[in-house]
């Protein structure tokens, strides 16, 4: 069904046609009214169903966070600290251990 050209009306009225059983079971929990128009629908749909782009993060995802051979350590740091602000509440602990544990041998890990 070929609906681009149709009223908001009537694309309402088709929207459900293509739902299956927890988009259905959403749609049928709409209060009455609530929705203004196929944009407004749309929104919504996708609100509540869309998968989360920025996933959260935790602790164990700066064990990925490794000095590459060659990379000053300035810049490991650099790299080190933007992964390290993408995680709430993350404890100094688990910090210091990573950034250890990603250091490459040399003069900078042998001294700490």
């Amino acid at each position: 069904m070929y609906l681009a050209d149709a009223s908001d009306a009537t694309r309402c009225k088709a929207f459900p046609t293509t739902l299956s059983k927890a988009a259905m079971k959403w749609f049928d929990s709409l209060p009455p009214r609530s929705v203004t128009s196929f944009e407004d629908l749309s929104r919504k749909f996708l609100m509540r169903f869309s998968i989360q782009k920025d996933k959260v993060k935790h602790a164990p995802s700066l064990l990925g966070v490794k000095q590459e051979v060659g990379e000053p350590l300035r810049d490991y740091m650099k790299r080190f600290n933007k992964g390290c602000l993408e995680i709430q509440d993350l404890p100094t602990e688990a910090v210091i251990m990573e950034l250890v544990n990603g250091l490459r041998e040399g003069p900078f890990s042998q001294s700490i």
